[in-house]
């Protein structure tokens, strides 16, 4: 082989091994490569575009601030007024929880039922401040919050920058989990840039979304580029029916049949021996749940508590009071025992804007599904101003 020939052959097996080195580096970026924003209360309450050809907006709803849910005024009129342009409208929350499991789900309670962005789209956790000292606490959190991301219907995602999470996340155990699914920013400088730099692509498995400046435009903007297509979730007839198909299949998992018997019955004749009664309940943590019987059109209750191998029926008596009536399982080791429901008093609680169940909860001194389930209610379940619930 002669000089020329050699010389030919090392620049073209350098081409393509530079080539090869690109597409690995925006193997990401081949699929979709749209660009949009992101916006805060600091963008108004109509937010902020960046320019025409952008696709996508994310809002933020709120967040989780100093062992809190605090909500963004703002969240409702930008999604509103991104839905009006023409824009797919995507969610981010502060996610300020650390590696506390409570109050991730408590975080997700309160906001979940809030979205305001079609079912199958994104909600994203803005996880860049707060971690705890714990990796595994902090990953368990972001893996349990996604699991109830996904579980309500909506596109699990997670912000921060690549330092941070490799210091306080165990990113390969969430990616390895739920497949690109990060959203990470990485900027060059702070000048104007209208288009990505993948000079500065923060290369790690499972970037899906990358935010390329905080000066996408004169003023600052936030500026993101879409790699893998993520931001048409929620908004083509496919992302749609497999939303519903993952919530369809999260209810069947989640849920089992349990039939029950009653074994005792009040004075007034509410319940009667012998009728069987279908409830549906998580095995994880057998709170309650909600379920009505029928007497003929009229209903006889709406709320059961599971304890282990009975069923509490709570109903209201005729002075107003609640009583309970428990309920044997068939075939459970206390099967047709009876047993009199006790009738008890209660002080009510007015819900005032801004209360959720783990605010209510904590100024009363019980756990969110304590007070919940008193109230024939799941922590999922939205409540709104003016409701009464049960506290004692």
């Amino acid at each position: 082989m002669n000089k020329h020939k050699l010389e030919a052959l090392i620049l073209t097996v350098g081409a393509i091994f530079m080539a090869f080195l690109m597409v690995n580096l925006n193997s990401q970026a081949s699929t979709s490569r749209d660009q949009g924003v992101d916006w805060s209360k600091f963008q108004g309450n109509s937010g902020t575009f960046g320019y025409s050809t952008d696709k996508f907006v994310f809002s933020q709803a709120g967040g989780f601030y100093g062992g809190t849910n605090i909500p963004q005024t703002t969240y409702a009129s930008q999604v509103k007024s991104a839905q009006q342009a023409g824009k797919r409208v995507h969610t981010y929350l502060w996610d300020g929880v650390g590696g506390n499991m409570t109050n991730a789900k408590a975080m997700m309670a309160y906001y979940l039922p809030r979205i305001r962005t079609p079912k199958g789209s994104i909600v994203a956790l803005d996880y860049e401040d707060g971690a705890s000292n714990s990796v595994t606490a902090n990953t368990n959190v972001i893996l349990a919050q996604f699991k109830l991301i996904k579980a309500y219907g909506y596109t699990p995602m997670l912000y921060s920058g690549k330092a941070y999470l490799n210091a306080h996340v165990n990113v390969s155990a969430i990616v390895k989990a739920y497949g690109s699914c990060l959203w990470l920013a990485e900027y060059p400088d702070y000048l104007v840039r209208t288009s990505p730099d993948y000079n500065w692509f923060p290369s790690m498995d499972g970037v899906a979304i990358f935010q390329f400046t905080s000066m996408y435009k004169a003023g600052g903007l936030d500026g993101n580029v879409d790699l893998t297509g993520i931001t048409k979730s929620g908004y083509t007839t496919a992302s749609k029916a497999k939303a519903q198909a993952n919530i369809n299949r999260a209810h069947k998992q989640a849920a089992k049949k349990a039939t029950f018997k009653v074994v005792k019955y009040n004075q007034r004749g509410v319940f009667y021996p012998n009728r069987t009664l279908a409830v549906r309940y998580t095995d994880s943590d057998k709170v309650s749940q909600v379920a009505t019987y029928y007497k003929g059109e009229h209903v006889i209750y709406n709320a059961v508590i599971i304890e282990h191998d009975y069923v509490w029926a709570r109903y209201t008596r005729s002075n107003g009071l609640y009583g309970f009536i428990k309920l044997g399982v068939t075939n459970g080791h206390d099967y047709g025992k009876r047993v009199i429901g006790q009738p008890v008093s209660h002080m009510y609680y007015t819900v005032k804007s801004g209360d959720s169940w783990w605010t209510i909860a904590q100024r009363n001194g019980l756990s969110m599904t304590t007070l919940a389930s008193q109230n024939g209610k799941s922590i999922y379940n939205t409540i709104y101003p003016g409701q009464r619930l049960v506290v004692r």
